[in-house]
C-alpha cells in the first residue's frame, strides 16, 4: 500500500469536479440509454463474512460449467454479489462511511477496510496496532494512551470512534484498549464525515465491526499468543447455521494480560460477544446481539523531560529534542532530553488503577417492503462504568532535581440508548438508476462524572521513585445529558454506465444539559445550563471508471463538532459555538492485473474553524483556524504467487491559523501528535512446501511530532521493524482441524527506543513505544 498526500488548490479540485462531470454528461443520449451497473439489490440476510472464500482454480471452473449447464435449463436465480477480495480491499463495504451500499472503490471518498485476516497475518494485537498500519494513521500505545488517534492533521475527539455504526462520545474520554480478536473488520474514514457519524467527526471515522453470523455450515476457531514481556492472549470463536431453519448465529470470547515493558503496568481484557440472525421469511430478517467487554490496567503516564544538563551520560539524543519550560511548576529545563535511567520507571503510585466494564445490547429488523423499498432498524443501549485513580503527572524541577508529582482521579458512569432506522428506495428515475437512503436517528445519552476535587502531589526521585500511594481524595460531580435526533438523505444517482453522482445532507439537533457542584454537592456558579446546536453537514461528490477498474473520484464535505476539549466537559464560560470543518478531495483508486495489484491516491484540503485547542497543561485557548493539506499513496501487489509486496505513505501540513492570545501566538505553528510523514511498507514470500512456510518484514516511519502546540518539545522521527514467520501444518497432521498454523514474530526488532506519543494536557512528560519483543502464537480452524 502506499500513500501520499498533494495540496492542491481548491480551484483545481474544483475543476477536476466539474471538467470530469461535463465530460460524463456530455456523451451522446445513446450512451445513456446503455446497460447500467445498478447497485446490488438490498439483500435481506445475514452478514457475511469479508473474508469470501478463495476456491482453487479447479473448482471454480467446475462450478461454472455446472452453472452454465443448469442456466440452459432453469431462470437464472438471483444471489447475492460475492466480492472478489483485492490487494488494498477495496471491494468490501463500508458501512460507516456510505449507507448506500457502496463498496470503497464506488464512495467519494478516502476509505480503509482493514479485514480480519489482515488483522491475524499482521499480528495486530489491539485497535491501536490497527490504526498504525493504516495510511497515514498514528495512535498511543499500550500502556500508555491505547485510545488516541490521529489522522489528516486532527486528533483525539475531532475522530470519531464508533462502535458498530454507534457513536458513545468523545474519543478522548470513552475509547478504551480492545482486543482484535472478536472484531470482524475496523473501517477507517478520512475527512470531515459528519453525514454518517454527526458531531465531532472533523478528521474522520474510526468503526470498529464485531463479528458476524454467517449462513452455512459452522466453523470454529481458536488461537493463543504469548510474548517475552509475559503476555498472553486466547479466543475462541463458533459460527454458522443451526438445526432451525433460518437461523444463524455467531458467538466469541477472548482473554488476554497484555504487560507493558514500564515497571508494573498491565492491561487485562475480557470480551464476550454473540450474535442471532433469524430470516422469518424472504423478505423478513429480524437480529439481536450482546456484548460485555471489561479491561483492567495498572497505568504508565510516560517519562518525565530531564535537562541534558541534569542527565549528563544518561542523556539520550534520538528520542526528543528542543527547550522547555515546565507547565506545571514553572522551572526553566532548557535543552531536553529522555534520560535512559527513566525507560522503564513507572512513576505511578502503587495503588494505582484504570477499570472500565462495558455492555452492549442491540437488536433490529430488515424488512422488504416492496421490490425496490427496504426498511432497516435497530434499537440499542450501552452502559459503561469507567475509573481512573492515578498519579498522572511526572514534571522535573530543577530547583529540586525531583519529579514533582499531582494525582488524578475521575469516573464514568455512562447510558446511551437510540435506534437507527434507514428506509432504501431503488428508482429508475428518467431512465437513470438511482438509489435514495432516508435515515431517521435519535439516542439519549445520561452521563456522571464524580471527579476529584483535590489533587494530591508531591515529588519523588528520578531514578528509582518511591512510589507511594495516592493519598486523601474529595470528589465533586459533574453530569452530561445529551439528546440528539438527525434525519439524513443520500443518494447516488448513475448519469451513465461508469459515472455517478453521490450526495447527502444531515440535519441534526443536539440538545446538552450539563451540571456541576462542588465537595458539599452545592452547584457551582453559572450551573445548570443548556444549551442547543443545528448543524447541517453534507457530502457531494462522483466516481467516474474511467476504464475497467480505474476510478476517479472527487468530494465536498462538511463536519461539525463542539469547539472545546468535547461536549461532555463543555462549560458555560467557554465558547458554545460549534466548529466547521469541510474538505475538497479528489483521488484515484485503480485495482489491476486480474486483482493482483491495487494502488489508491488522494489530495485533500481541510480547513477548520472556531478551534478551541490545549495551549498545554489545563488551559485552553481559541485557536482561530487549522489548516490540514496533504496527499496519500497505497499500493500492493503480488508479482508473483509467492511473493506480496505493500506499501503506503501520507504527507500532511497541518497548521494553526489566527492562534493569538494573552501574551503569545501559536499561528503558523503545528498541532500536537502531527507528523508531516507516516510511511509502512511490507514484504512476504511463501514456500509452497508439505508445510507451506511464510516469512515477513514490516517497516514503520513516523516523521518528527511536537507535544503540545507551543511547537517547543519535538519528538523525533523514528523507524521500526517487525519479522515474522508462520507455517500452516497440513489437516492430515491433525485430522480433527481443518487449518492450523503456527507464527513467529519479533515486533521492534532493533530495540528502537522512540516516543510514541505526546499528551497536550500533560507536557511535560512523553510516552515512549515498546522495546523488542518476541511472541509465538497458534491458531486452528475446523
Amino acid at each position: 500500500m502506499f500513500s501520499i498526500r498533494i495540496v492542491r488548490p481548491r480551484c483545481f479540485l474544483l475543476a477536476s469536479a466539474v471538467l470530469t462531470s461535463f465530460a460524463a454528461i456530455d456523451m451522446p443520449a445513446a450512451l445513456a440509454q446503455q446497460a447500467r451497473e445498478p447497485l446490488p439489490p438490498v439483500e435481506v440476510s445475514a452478514p457475511q463474512s469479508r473474508k469470501p472464500a478463495k476456491p482453487a482454480a479447479r473448482d471454480a471452473a467446475s462450478i461454472r460449467r455446472a452453472t452454465a449447464r443448469r442456466s440452459a435449463t432453469a431462470p437464472k436465480p438471483v444471489v447475492p454479489n460475492v466480492a472478489v477480495p483485492t490487494p488494498l480491499n477495496s471491494n468490501a463495504v463500508a458501512e460507516s462511511a456510505s449507507r448506500l451500499g457502496l463498496t470503497v472503490r464506488q464512495t467519494p471518498a478516502t476509505v480503509e477496510v482493514i479485514s480480519a485476516e489482515t488483522i491475524r497475518e499482521q499480528g495486530y494485537r489491539t485497535v491501536s496496532d490497527v490504526a498504525q498500519g493504516a495510511v497515514g494513521v498514528i495512535a498511543g500505545d499500550n500502556p500508555a494512551e491505547p485510545s488516541a488517534f490521529s489522522m489528516r492533521g486532527f486528533t483525539n475527539s475531532q475522530i470519531n470512534t464508533l462502535y458498530n455504526g454507534i457513536k458513545i462520545g468523545p474519543q478522548n474520554m470513552t475509547s478504551r484498549i480492545m482486543d482484535t480478536a472478536n472484531l470482524e473488520a475496523v473501517e477507517i474514514l478520512k475527512g470531515p464525515a459528519s453525514l454518517i457519524s454527526g458531531e465531532g467527526a472533523a478528521g474522520g471515522a474510526i468503526n470498529f465491526v464485531t463479528r458476524q453470523p454467517h449462513t452455512g455450515p459452522i466453523r470454529n476457531e481458536a488461537d493463543f499468543s504469548y510474548d517475552s514481556l509475559n503476555s498472553f492472549r486466547a479466543h475462541y470463536g463458533s459460527g454458522g447455521s443451526t438445526d432451525v431453519q433460518g437461523l444463524d448465529y455467531r458467538f466469541d470470547v477472548s482473554r488476554s494480560a497484555l504487560n507493558g515493558f514500564a515497571d508494573d503496568t498491565s492491561t487485562r481484557t475480557f470480551d464476550v460477544s454473540g450474535q442471532l440472525n433469524y430470516r422469518i421469511s424472504d423478505s423478513l430478517k429480524v437480529w439481536g446481539a450482546i456484548e460485555f467487554r471489561e479491561d483492567r490496567g495498572k497505568a504508565y503516564w510516560g517519562a518525565p523531560l530531564v535537562p541534558v544538563a541534569f542527565s549528563g551520560s544518561h542523556a539520550t539524543a534520538s528520542i526528543v529534542s528542543g527547550t522547555y519550560v515546565s507547565n506545571f511548576n514553572g522551572t526553566n529545563l532548557g535543552p531536553i532530553t529522555i534520560d535512559d535511567r527513566t525507560f522503564n520507571a513507572n512513576y505511578n503510585v502503587l495503588d494505582n488503577r484504570n477499570v472500565a466494564q462495558e455492555v452492549w445490547l442491540r437488536g433490529g429488523f430488515e424488512l422488504k417492503l416492496a421490490p425496490d423499498l427496504t426498511l432497516k432498524s435497530q434499537a440499542y443501549g450501552y452502559g459503561a462504568e469507567r475509573s481512573w485513580f492515578n498519579n498522572e503527572v511526572e514534571a522535573f524541577n530543577t530547583a529540586t532535581n525531583t519529579v514533582d508529582r499531582s494525582r488524578f482521579y475521575v469516573a464514568h458512569s455512562q447510558r446511551l440508548v437510540g435506534n437507527i432506522t434507514d428506509l432504501t428506495w431503488d428508482a429508475d428515475i428518467a431512465g437513470f438508476d438511482n438509489r435514495l437512503v432516508t435515515t431517521l436517528s435519535s439516542s439519549y445519552l445520561d452521563f456522571v462524572r464524580p471527579g476529584a476535587a483535590n489533587f494530591p502531589g508531591d515529588s519523588v526521585d528520578l531514578v528509582d521513585p518511591d512510589r507511594g500511594f495516592y493519598g486523601l481524595l474529595t470528589t465533586r460531580q459533574q453530569t452530561a445529558r445529551i439528546d440528539n435526533e438527525a434525519l439524513s438523505f443520500e443518494d447516488r444517482l448513475k448519469l451513465t454506465r461508469t459515472f455517478a453522482l453521490i450526495g447527502g445532507l444531515r440535519v441534526e439537533h443536539i440538545g446538552l444539559g450539563r451540571n456541576s457542584t462542588d465537595v458539599n454537592g452545592l452547584e457551582n456558579e453559572n450551573f445548570p445550563f443548556t444549551k442547543d446546536w443545528a448543524p447541517v453537514t453534507g457530502r457531494i461528490g462522483y466516481t467516474w471508471e474511467a476504464v475497467p477498474g480505474l476510478t476517479f473520484f472527487s468530494q465536498y464535505a462538511t463536519g461539525a463538532d463542539v469547539s472545546a476539549n468535547n461536549i461532555f466537559l463543555l462549560g458555560p464560560s467557554q465558547p458554545l459555538d460549534l466548529t466547521t470543518a469541510r474538505t475538497y478531495e479528489t483521488g484515484v483508486k485503480h485495482v489491476l492485473w486480474d486483482n493482483r495489484a491495487e494502488w489508491s491516491f488522494s489530495a485533500y484540503d481541510i480547513l477548520r474553524s472556531n478551534v478551541y485547542a490545549a495551549a498545554g497543561g489545563q488551559t485552553l485557548n481559541i485557536a482561530g483556524q487549522q489548516e490540514s493539506k496533504g496527499v496519500e499513496l497505497a499500493g500492493a501487489v503480488r508479482p508473483i504467487e509467492p511473493l506480496r509486496l505493500w506499501a503506503n505513505i501520507a504527507y500532511v501540513d497541518a497548521r494553526y491559523a489566527d492562534y493569538d492570545f494573552a501574551g503569545g501566538s501559536f499561528s503558523g505553528n503545528t498541532p500536537p501528535n502531527v507528523p508531516r510523514i507516516v510511511a509502512n511498507a511490507g514484504a512476504s514470500w511463501r514456500f509452497f512446501t508439505p508445510w507451506p512456510l511464510e516469512v515477513g518484514i514490516t517497516g514503520r516511519r513516523v516523521g518528527d511530532r511536537y507535544n503540545s502546540d507551543a511547537n517547543t518539545v519535538t519528538m523525533n522521527a523514528y523507524t521500526v521493524g517487525d519479522i515474522y514467520a508462520f507455517v500452516d501444518i497440513p489437516k492430515t497432521t491433525f485430522n480433527a482441524v481443518d487449518q492450523a498454523r503456527l507464527t513467529f514474530r519479533v515486533r521492534n526488532v532493533t530495540d528502537k527506543r522512540y516516543a510514541i506519543w505526546g499528551d497536550p494536557f500533560y507536557p511535560d512528560q512523553i510516552l515512549l513505544g515498546a522495546p523488542r519483543t518476541y511472541e509465538i502464537s497458534a491458531a486452528f480452524k475446523w
